[in-house]
């Protein structure tokens, strides 16, 4: 079978770009508002999407007077959504900056077995002052040691997913035998940021374990990526990041004893579609003209790291050495735009949408279809998070005249083969994975025996 494309709906309330919420068609109230993320996420599942992705930030927006935000608490919105759709993946953030991996291995995988077998999970290191004072840390921790306790975080989630064997539920009435206990192991995790005993009270899922998926563009977040994901959110401006970005983490990890195949890429892909070319450009304009300027450069001083009073709006940006602690994916995406284009400061808020750092595609569904399959073809992407402009009418345009194109392409599915997110990614399910410090459950063991 030829190889084939895979599209993720990256689902940011009203849209991508800051004045969606603004758009004729859009409602004010959609974001926090489940029965409209239901309704989207159907017209997905229709349009045979790999998944839909909730992005989540834990603190209230710093403009929430001129842009809708991420409310809803994520897992409880894929929940809602697992209990309305059959095949489509649910894929949710979490912090490992701000949780515990308990709570976070039980609750996605309450929802794999929610959903049958549809879940992912997107670990984040955050770095938001704001959502750091939500949680009794006045102080950001630095980039590095978020990213370590994110690496410990990551593996002791997949530590418990894997505590129980598959066949530990017995279920034998006769015998009087719900549980084999001899087939659930503590994990007995001792580390730096974690102390976590185990074992999960949950079965091991559908899935065996949850996707897991990363989004860190830097030396860190690709090492981390390169050791625990399956699946990888970039930001390729360019057909050469795109290359770069593929070529570097797919041999670290070779490096980590993965294939290089074992991991897919998925660059986010902002659209803006029209009739024709010309019409994509007026609505492009349109959505800046909605979107107050005080917002777009707010946003891109904090992407930046500065304050606003520091750029000038009709000068390139300033020398800006990037901060160890910044989160350096959307910080270096800014500058490669503004350096790419020769940008002012106000050219770079338009470029940008007035607030991403994803590549910007204006033009109609053929030439959208068109740049979609030559990126593909080039082995460096596996597919693309689709981030609409807007919601209302945008993804509606591209679920319905591009997504039929891709198809006549040949490199679409036409309809769902399995029903698990592992299956729509043609990722296997994983044995169980022991650990050297696992016991069973309330009983040593030896762990070389087990592995046999």
């Amino acid at each position: 079978m030829a190889r084939q494309l895979h599209l993720n709906l990256n689902f940011l309330n009203a849209g991508t770009f800051g004045a969606a919420w603004r758009w004729p068609a859009s409602d004010p109230a959609g974001f926090f508002d489940i029965d409209y993320w239901v309704r989207t996420v159907r017209l997905a599942e229709r349009a045979t999407f790999d998944a839909v992705f909730l992005a989540d930030f834990p603190s209230l927006s710093d403009s929430p007077e001129f842009r809708s935000f991420q409310s809803l608490e994520p897992s409880i919105v894929l929940t809602a959504i697992a209990a309305a759709t059959t095949h489509i993946g649910l894929i949710g953030t979490a912090s490992s900056s701000y949780n515990e991996p308990y709570n976070i291995a039980r609750r996605w995988a309450s929802l794999d077995h929610v959903s049958r077998g549809r879940a992912g999970l997107n670990v984040v290191t955050t770095a938001d002052p704001a959502a750091g004072r939500n949680f009794g840390a006045d102080v950001r921790p630095e980039h590095d040691a978020r990213y370590e306790r994110g690496a410990e975080f990551t593996a002791v989630v997949g530590a418990l997913w894997d505590s129980w064997d598959d066949d530990a539920v017995l279920g034998d009435k006769a015998a009087g035998r719900l549980i084999d206990p001899s087939r659930i192991h503590a994990i007995n995790h001792r580390g730096k940021h974690f102390s976590v005993a185990g074992p999960l009270n949950v079965p091991r899922s559908p899935q065996g374990r949850p996707i897991v998926v990363q989004a860190g563009g830097s030396d860190a977040g690709r090492d981390l990526a390169a050791r625990y994901a399956d699946a990888v959110f970039s930001v390729a401006l360019t057909l050469d990041e795109a290359e770069e970005y593929s070529t570097d983490l797919r041999a670290r990890a070779v490096a980590h004893g993965r294939r290089a195949s074992d991991i897919l890429i998925f660059p986010g892909l902002v659209t803006v579609i029209g009739g024709t070319e010309a019409e994509a450009r007026q609505r492009e304009q349109e959505l800046w003209e909605l979107l107050p300027f005080e917002y777009g450069l707010r946003r891109l001083a904090g992407t930046l790291g500065v304050s606003p009073e520091s750029l000038e709006l009709d000068k390139p940006l300033p020398p800006l050495p990037l901060a160890a602690d910044g989160i350096q994916t959307f910080f270096k995406g800014a500058v490669a735009t503004a350096q790419r284009g020769n940008l002012t400061v106000r050219q770079l808020i338009r470029a940008q949408g007035g607030g991403t750092s994803h590549r910007i595609v204006v033009g109609t569904p053929e030439q959208i279809a068109d740049g979609i399959a030559d990126w593909f073809a080039t082995g460096f992407v596996d597919g693309f998070n689709i981030m609409p402009d807007v919601i209302a009418t945008g993804f509606d345009a591209f679920a319905e005249e591009v997504v039929p194109l891709l198809r006549r392409k040949g490199i679409f599915r036409e309809h769902y083969e399995g029903t698990t997110l592992r299956d729509h990614l043609g990722i296997a399910r994983p044995a169980r994975r022991a650990t050297a410090s696992e016991t069973l459950f309330g009983a040593p063991t030896n762990v070389a025996a087990l592995r046999t």
